[in-house]
């Protein structure tokens, strides 16, 4: 049998945790506790997200696959203008791995862009991606010239385009959120102009629709940074909780390391106490990269003892254990860039109908970090729900995007629940909710928008101050409204 790869015990330590596949793109609205929603007659198409819980009514909904040319362009112009002729709103979307609604327009034009084209340039160092392209494209086109993105989300499913409009970010350090890897896009604006956007072209522009949700204009094509694909070695040092914001800041200071992330242990009796830093450093041995790979079989293996902690303490155990004395044991060895971070976000899915996985991300600063491990012991063993992991990981300052997260360089924690789907859940989970982000803020940190609208308005603004002028220049580039979802009707149409 070959031998585990570094890349496998990271999978058997369940280190790749994200979305769950969305649920349905179509189909009947949710219920919950047997109460169907008010609008649950209606006849024509719905779109859902990752929760599972976010069933929409739309008008219609199409796929677009052309290349990012002349054609697509004309598609998208034309449904547009449509959609604003009718009064609908029009969004645009990729994988739809939201959790709120962020990507859906409620009784109007949903478009999934699904176009994969990828175009090297060597000597500057970037590639030009059609906005439909998942990032599993970018590694298979990329990893054969020895190249890697610079940034990108910590699973390859999702959507180029989707991944800048979300402001996301990776675990590669030092970067901050993936955006700021973009050297420019082409962007189709409500009016149905094309305009390209940069940094230092139509920065407003640029700025806007980094972190916009789609609210802005169209994208279609994007020239982003890209990075050379190295051998990594890994090393594992677990500590204190306390202790981790000084040891996470020593690794993303150093030059020889190349990713790093960490882990708190989830038992209830002893929760957020304990820490593991993970960081990998550039091996002296760059010579014959393997072509990049996923953990394949392990990562299924470790789905099970990832799902297995669900209402049992001794397994959750068990898999601190795993990933702290197992894992470094057994897969120490090398791994490509590539390798690490080509990892589809399916092999976690919960095939459990009666449960969904719900994904918060919250956003501290070094040193705030104790306050928030206070916050999180006191408020998250006492509600209903099951907690199942927490990814920490490095996210720079960023001062372009409008609706900026990390103001500061910031700690981000990835949290994973299991919720039940029923409205006792629900309500608890939008209780905790509120309750965590009220304590966050209150030290200076920030939450994570793509997820459940659970949040109140007076907490939207409060963490994200310029909401109210974002909404202001959107309303100037967008008067009528097409490009619309359910978080604009949500947090920025009241403002």
């Amino acid at each position: 049998m070959k031998s585990l790869t570094r890349r496998s015990a990271l999978a058997l330590g369940g280190a790749a945790v994200g979305w769950g596949a969305a649920r349905t793109l179509g189909g009947d609205l949710p219920v919950l506790d047997g109460t169907r929603p008010a609008n649950a007659t209606h006849a024509g198409p719905v779109l859902n997200d990752a929760s599972g819980l976010s069933a929409t009514p739309i008008h219609k909904h199409l796929t677009l696959s052309d290349d990012a040319g002349d054609t697509l362009i004309a598609a998208i112009r034309k449904e547009m203008a449509d959609a604003g002729l009718e009064g609908r709103p029009f969004n645009v979307g990729a994988a739809r791995h939201s959790m709120g609604g962020q990507a859906i327009p409620r009784n109007g034009t949903a478009v999934t862009l699904d176009n994969g084209n990828i175009e090297i340039d060597t000597a500057a160092q970037t590639y030009r991606v059609h906005a439909g392209a998942r990032w599993s494209q970018v590694i298979s086109a990329l990893d054969p010239m020895g190249w890697s993105p610079a940034v990108m989300q910590s699973n390859n499913d999702f959507g180029v385009a989707a991944t800048f409009s979300v402001n996301a970010h990776g675990w590669p350090v030092p970067f901050g959120p993936m955006g700021v890897t973009v050297r420019a896009l082409r962007m189709i604006l409500p009016s149905g102009d094309l305009v390209t956007c940069s940094p230092t072209e139509n920065s407003d522009l640029f700025n806007l629709a980094m972190g916009g949700y789609g609210l802005i204009g169209v994208i279609i094509d994007l020239e982003v940074d890209m990075v050379p694909n190295t051998r990594l070695t890994p090393s594992f040092a677990e500590m204190d909780a306390s202790a981790f914001p000084s040891a996470f800041q020593a690794a993303v200071s150093d030059p020889s390391v190349g990713m790093a992330y960490g882990r708190l242990n989830v038992e209830r009796s002893s929760f957020f106490e304990k820490g593991l830093l993970v960081t990998f450093r550039h091996s002296d041995d760059q010579s014959d990269l393997p072509a990049a790979s996923g953990s394949g079989w392990v990562s299924h293996l470790a789905s099970r003892l990832y799902r297995a902690q669900l209402g049992n303490e001794t397994m959750k155990s068990f898999r601190w254990w795993n990933e702290t004395t197992l894992g470094p044991m057994i897969g120490g060895g090398a791994v490509t860039r590539n390798s690490l971070i080509n990892e589809p976000v399916v092999t976690l899915d919960d095939r459990n109908p009666d449960r969904t996985d719900i994904l918060h991300e919250y956003f501290v600063s070094f040193d705030a970090f104790e306050p928030f491990l206070q916050a999180c012991r006191e408020i998250i063993p006492a509600s209903y729900q099951e907690f199942l992991n927490v990814t920490l990981r490095y996210v720079a300052q960023d001062d372009q995007s409008e609706l900026a997260y990390a103001t500061t360089p910031r700690i981000a924690a990835v949290m994973s629940f299991s919720q039940e789907m029923t409205q006792r859940a629900e309500a608890d989970m939008k209780r905790m909710t509120q309750a965590l982000i009220d304590r966050i803020a209150a030290d200076g940190g920030a939450y994570y928008l793509p997820y459940r609208p659970h949040a109140r308005l007076d907490q939207f603004t409060n963490v994200y101050p310029a909401a109210a002028e974002f909404a202001a220049k959107k309303r100037a580039l967008d008067p009528t409204t097409i490009l619309g979802s359910n978080f604009w009707d949500t947090y920025l149409e009241p403002l």
